[in-house]
């Protein structure tokens, strides 16, 4: 006698989700790696843009983009609040934030890190921010709560992680982006005789780091970076664990007139995980260029290789796809 498996319809169609969100960042991925060492930024990021916005109007979705690429880069936009998904009547609403391709310098130059990256989430519960600077503090799971402080010196966050983890603060490294703006900052770290990691780009792969310190030796990221990847970064960790505490940088009146448009009633507010990504959510990232968190897209004679990562909140589940696309141009004109 057979028997039947009953699984609710909410929990396949999140199974669902996971896979096709990985082809979502998939396709804006190998978009993107084909013009990459080309020197064309707008147009490496034109590709990733066009191939993922075509696969999410293929997903059984009701979506509303609330995090799309940004103004600041001038760069072309998923924009803010544009409808996508095949889901019109009966799909789920969700919110989707996206970053079609972080790192487009470093496409441009072929340079590591260059990642196609979304997230996904139950319609409402994605913070909608403005394309502004963000302060922003993480580190990994397996830490009490308030072993970091946002408002804190950075010397008293090095050492309180120091302790927690058990080591000197020699022992501790701190991710940080490479900008003018962070100088004194790196050297407040160095003098605790922590270590630092600079990246070029890419902050929302670098807050990823610190959630695995023992595969990439990063501890903590500290600095300034993207508002819009900070809600990325933390789709990210509110899937892995960890922790994040964030600060919108409205300094104009411009700005802050803008968070108040959105939402944002305290311009000076401190948003933990929970307040940027507030239910459930998917997270999927495909490398464009090899990095140390995902390998790059290589395109060999008969086949196109990705590889992904892709996060669960619900489950804690993390997955590693290594793809291999035959007959590729044909599945990505359809």
């Amino acid at each position: 006698m057979s028997t039947t498996i009953s699984v609710p319809p909410q929990l396949l169609l999140e199974r669902i989700l996971t896979l096709e969100i990985v082809r979502v960042t998939e396709r804006a991925a190998v978009s993107a790696a084909r013009l990459r060492g080309h020197g064309n930024e707008k147009g490496a990021d034109q590709a990733a843009v066009d191939a993922m916005r075509r696969e999410l109007n293929k997903m059984p979705i009701e979506g509303t983009i609330v995090i799309g690429e940004g103004e600041r880069d001038e760069a072309p936009m998923l924009f803010i609040g544009e409808k996508v998904g095949a889901g019109i009547n009966g799909g789920p609403k969700v919110d989707i934030a996206v970053d079609p391709l972080e790192g487009t310098t470093l496409c441009a130059k072929n340079m590591p890190g260059s990642i196609a990256t979304m997230a996904m989430a139950e319609g409402g519960t994605l913070l909608h921010a403005p394309d502004v600077y963000m302060q922003k503090i993480a580190i990994g799971p397996g830490y009490d709560k308030n072993v970091i402080d946002i408002d804190a010196p950075p010397e008293d966050n090095i050492h309180r992680l120091a302790q927690a983890k058990g080591v000197p603060t020699h022992g501790i490294t701190v991710l940080v982006l490479d900008r003018p703006r962070h100088a004194e900052l790196i050297a407040k770290i160095r003098a605790t005789g922590a270590g630092v990691q600079l990246i070029t780009d890419g902050d929302v792969a670098g807050v990823i780091h610190c959630a695995d310190p023992e595969n990439t030796g990063v501890d903590i990221y500290m600095g300034t970076g993207g508002a819009p990847e900070g809600v990325l970064a933390a789709a990210a960790l509110r899937c892995i664990g960890g922790q994040m505490q964030c600060r919108l940088l409205l300094d104009t009146h411009s700005k802050r007139n803008r968070a108040e448009s959105m939402g944002i009633e305290d311009p000076n507010f401190v948003y933990q995980i929970e307040d940027m990504v507030k239910g459930d959510c998917l997270f999927a990232a495909t490398g464009v260029t090899d990095g140390s968190l995902l390998s790059g897209v290589k395109f060999r004679k008969d086949v196109i290789q990705t590889e992904t990562v892709v996060m669960r909140s619900v489950t804690g589940t993390v997955r590693y796809i290594k793809a291999d696309h035959r007959q590729f141009e044909k599945f990505h004109l359809d």
